[in-house]
């Protein structure tokens, strides 16, 4: 964000259309500018973009009682969220960027919604109207795969884990391959078929 207030100002109005375009609420838009309702309304509008009203989702009872396909997508855009805040990233910008990582890792059913994640966000740093952190990101022992929890948890190894948790699932659990499928395994036929051609070119030079 820029040091002058026009300049400051821009960058609000261009992080309003950015939030709104991921589909943010006005109360998540007017928290994270501080433009005023009308402004921000008046903004969208000129987009043909109507802001949906209402308070945002509120995190903490969600995580508590998600699914574990709830808690794994919260802790990665979490994670992608801390990694650009521990890179130098302002709250505010790094928080588009963020849910936009996290839509291409979840990108067949995604579960978060921009609101949920500004939510996520807040409770993990303590700001935008939360007094104090409830959310911290916990580091497992046995797959090093960083994961939400409450802040004051205890970390034991695999047993909070997410990750681990759908790893043991995975081979077992229809819902989960679907919504994190495996790579498709390459086309031998096609390397057998390079591997010939590039026989034949080198007998051809030689």
């Amino acid at each position: 964000m820029s040091d002058y207030p026009f300049e400051r100002h821009l960058d609000h109005l261009a992080l309003a259309r950015d939030c709104a375009a991921l589909g943010a609420r006005l109360r998540t838009i007017e928290i994270l500018t501080g433009l005023s309702p009308r402004t921000i309304v008046c903004l969208l509008r000129a987009d043909r973009r109507i802001p949906i009203r209402g308070r945002p989702p509120n995190t903490p009872e969600w995580y508590h009682s998600g699914t574990l396909l709830d808690r794994s997508e919260a802790s990665i855009f979490v994670s992608g969220y801390r990694r650009l805040r521990d890179l130098g990233f302002q709250a505010a910008p790094a928080l588009p960027g963020a849910f936009r990582h996290y839509l291409a890792v979840c990108r067949s059913h995604p579960r978060i919604s921009f609101d949920r994640a500004f939510d996520l966000a807040r409770q993990l740093d303590g700001i935008w109207e939360v007094a104090e952190p409830g959310l911290a990101l916990h580091t497992c022992g046995s797959c090093s795969s960083r994961y939400l929890t409450v802040v004051g948890a205890a970390s034991r190894s695999g047993s909070d884990c997410p990750f681990c948790k759908l790893k043991a699932r995975y081979f077992h659990d229809p819902r989960v391959q679907v919504h994190f499928p495996s790579a498709p395994l390459p086309d031998l036929s096609c390397l057998e078929w390079s591997l010939i051609l590039r026989t034949r070119l080198d007998e051809q030079a030689a």
